[in-house]
Parts: C-alpha cells; sequence; structure tokens
C-alpha cells in the first residue's frame, strides 16, 4: 500500500480514482430536502447501498477560500495561513486572498503530484484556481474555461472535451459544468487518481431549498453524482460552508453597518475588513455574518461594548482569542472579531455596499450558523473514524482522511 504524508498526515493513493466535491453554499437543509422529496435518487440509493451521511463543521469564517484551502490541505488556516476571501496582510495590506503566495501549507493534491500520482484540480470560480493549482496540480476553472486545456493531460480544448461551451459563472448550471468537465477528464485519463470539484453557490445565494432553481440545481448534481458513481469512483461529498437568509419577511436585508455604528458613539475605526469580499458581489453584495474590526487599542473595548448591544451581534473576540477560537493566524486578522445571528448580517459603511445587483433577496453566510456542513460519502467509513463519524463531531477538512484512509479499506 503506497502512502503520501501531506501535513503531518498520511494518506494512502487509491486504486481507482476518488473524487471529492466540494457543494459552495451546500447546506445541509438542501441535501436533507431533496432526500426528503425524493429528488436526489443516486444519493438515496448510494446511501441505501453502503453509503453514509453525517455532519461536520466548516471553519469560521465559514466562507470559500478558507474552507477549499482547509479541505484540499487537512489543516486549520492557522496552518494553510487563508483566514478568508479578503483580509489585511503585514506585507501588503488589503488583499484578496487569491494568490498562492499567501499559502503557508501545500495541499494534499501537491503531495500526491511530487509522489507521482496523477490528480486534478476543477473549480467554477476562477478565484480559486491559482490556490488550488499550487505545487504543480492541474487546475481548471469554468469561468476560464473557453480557450483553455489540460495538457497534464493531452486534452487541447476543455468545451471540445465536455461537448458544449461553457457557461456564465452566474449561470445555474455553472457548477455541473465543472462536474462535467471532472468526468469528461477521468474517461479521458483514466490514470488520474484524485480529482477534486468546487461548486459555485450562486444559485444557494438566492434560492432556498425547494424551490424551482434549487431542485434543478440539486436534481443535475445527484444526475452527474451518479455518473462518477457509475465510472466506478469512490465519492466524497462536502460543502465550504451553509447558508441562511438574512433579510426580513419583506425582503428587506437585515444588516448592521459597523463603521456607521461606531462612528455615531464616537468611536473611530481604522478599518472594517469583510472577509466575505470577492469579486463576485451579485452573490452577497460582501455582507456576511463575520467581521474583523481594526481599532486603536484604547477604543476596542468601547466598541465591544457598543456592538455587543446591537441585536443579532453574537460573539466579539479580540485577536488572540479569535486565532484560538477559529483558528486563524493572528497577523491577517483584526483587532476584534464580530459574528452575527443567523438571519443577520455586518457590513462596513451602508454607502460602501450596493446591494441593487443581488440575485434576490439577501441570503449569505460567515458565521458561525452556517458552519454546519454535509459529509457524505460513497462508502461506510471503518477504523477509529466510524464513531467520531457517526456522531458527527468532525470538519470538512478531514474529508480527504475520511475517503482515502477510512471508505473500504
Amino acid at each position: 500500500m503506497t502512502v503520501v504524508t501531506a501535513n503531518n498526515r498520511a494518506y494512502r493513493v487509491p486504486v481507482h480514482p476518488v473524487v471529492v466535491i466540494t457543494v459552495d453554499g451546500g447546506d445541509p437543509s438542501y441535501f436533507h430536502d431533496g432526500l426528503e422529496r425524493g429528488i436526489m435518487p443516486r444519493l438515496q440509493r448510494m446511501l441505501e447501498e453502503g453509503g453514509v451521511f453525517s455532519l461536520g463543521a466548516s471553519e469560521v469564517p465559514s466562507l470559500t477560500n478558507p474552507n477549499n484551502i482547509s479541505i484540499v490541505t487537512g489543516v486549520p488556516p492557522a496552518i494553510h495561513g487563508i483566514p478568508g476571501n479578503y483580509c489585511r496582510t503585514p506585507e501588503d495590506g488589503l488583499v484578496l486572498l487569491n494568490d498562492a503566495k499567501y499559502l503557508r501549507a501545500p495541499s494534499i493534491h501537491a503531495r500526491f503530484e511530487e509522489a507521482g500520482v496523477p490528480t486534478l484540480m476543477v473549480t467554477t470560480k476562477d478565484k480559486l484556481r491559482q490556490l488550488l493549482g499550487n505545487g504543480g496540480v492541474p487546475s481548471v476553472s469554468v469561468e476560464r474555461a473557453a480557450g483553455a486545456g489540460i495538457p497534464e493531460y493531452g486534452i487541447e480544448s476543455i468545451e471540445e472535451l465536455v461537448g458544449d461551451p461553457a457557461p456564465g459563472v452566474y449561470d445555474p448550471l455553472a457548477s455541473h459544468y465543472a462536474m462535467r468537465i471532472g468526468l469528461s477528464a477521468l474517461r479521458v485519463a483514466p490514470q488520474i487518481r484524485l480529482l477534486y470539484v468546487s461548486l459555485t453557490d450562486r444559485v444557494q445565494h438566492a434560492h432556498a431549498p425547494g424551490e424551482d432553481v434549487a431542485d434543478l440545481f440539486f436534481t443535475e448534481f445527484d444526475a452527474l453524482l451518479g455518473e462518477y458513481l457509475d465510472t466506478g469512483c469512490t465519492v466524497a461529498v462536502t460543502a465550504d460552508h451553509g447558508m441562511n437568509a438574512k433579510h426580513d419577511a419583506n425582503g428587506e436585508p437585515r444588516v448592521h453597518y459597523l463603521k456607521d455604528v461606531l462612528e455615531a458613539a464616537g468611536i473611530p475605526v481604522e478599518g472594517v475588513v469583510l472577509p466575505i469580499t470577492d469579486p463576485y458581489v451579485k452573490h452577497h453584495g460582501a455582507l456576511g455574518s463575520f467581521a474583523w474590526l481594526h481599532l486603536s487599542a484604547e477604543h476596542r473595548e468601547p466598541a465591544r461594548r457598543v456592538l455587543s448591544a446591537l441585536p443579532g451581534v453574537e460573539e466579539i473576540w479580540d485577536r488572540e482569542q479569535a486565532a484560538t477560537v477559529y483558528e486563524l493566524p493572528r497577523d491577517r486578522i483584526g483587532d476584534l472579531a464580530v459574528t452575527a445571528s443567523a438571519d443577520t448580517a455586518l457590513g462596513s459603511a451602508a454607502a460602501d455596499h450596493d446591494l441593487t445587483q443581488l440575485h434576490g433577496p439577501l441570503r449569505s453566510h460567515g458565521g458561525r450558523h452556517e458552519q454546519p456542513v454535509p459529509l457524505i460519502l460513497s462508502g461506510s467509513v471503518d477504523g477509529p473514524l466510524a464513531h467520531p463519524f457517526e456522531a458527527g463531531i468532525l470538519r470538512s477538512r478531514d474529508i480527504h482522511d475520511l475517503v482515502l484512509n477510512h471508505v473500504g479499506a
């Protein structure tokens, strides 16, 4: 049995292809709803034939970049260095964390590639491609698929490989195109042993479980899941974060604009950093349930008192506490970390957020309430992790360990 070590954890090299799919915004409620209403028959059959469905926890902030990187490295942001989609770094100031230079740990896939084990990363959003492809891992995105290939496997054109032109990143079926890229690549390059497919949450930001577009998303996901199973793949499914409505009964966003609140109280703010910030403003308008505040030392306790009084504000930690509680890198977070309730979002100043481009009433993530995620495997879990898995006390970053080391040993 061949073993590859990544970040002090050993992973078995599989004999047959293993596919890990991260459903961006894949809140467990979508899967429960789909199974209950019978619109995900392949997932249902997989579970009846020995597959398992449990819950795990994502990282907090419950955002795309830190969680995708935790999933592919098997370690928390404190080790891999990516605490959000966006942060203030000591060296570069405010940056989008899309550049691989900010990584502090290698991916499992990079270590497999070093050992000569073929891998592939497929992502819907291009913002993840540089991070996921770091270390020489073949990587492609739906967003930049037109005109691109996968030369490592002799694929000159992704669109010719799939048989259809790539959709736009806001297309409700863009995620399924990513799954189709992975399937098509496996068919022409069956030597691939570890495939990672990361989807986009465009649908989940706009549609709750049971709505028509959400049903379209998950029925198509289910059909493609079946195709992966039919090719003989071992499949694992998780999510980078959940999703909740952040609006009132009239569809109006329920938001606290922290800079406005503090300045109205006479407390100067050096900066409000919203780590959900990324290029996809139509999803969330840079509003989520987590924020970092940068303030001078004498203003931190007054700010804590003011913000603690706001309805929906749940946790306020200083830098040292937040680094410990959330397992974050101390040098890339704020002086205070603020989280909000399931129905509340946090912003900077109202003037800084354009919500006119949202797909619908605000649905977003970032806090504790979007931390539960599915852990779904196409086979049963054995060995010492069997009980923790069934107890639901694992994290999404354990998914590669589960599927490579504890399924069908």
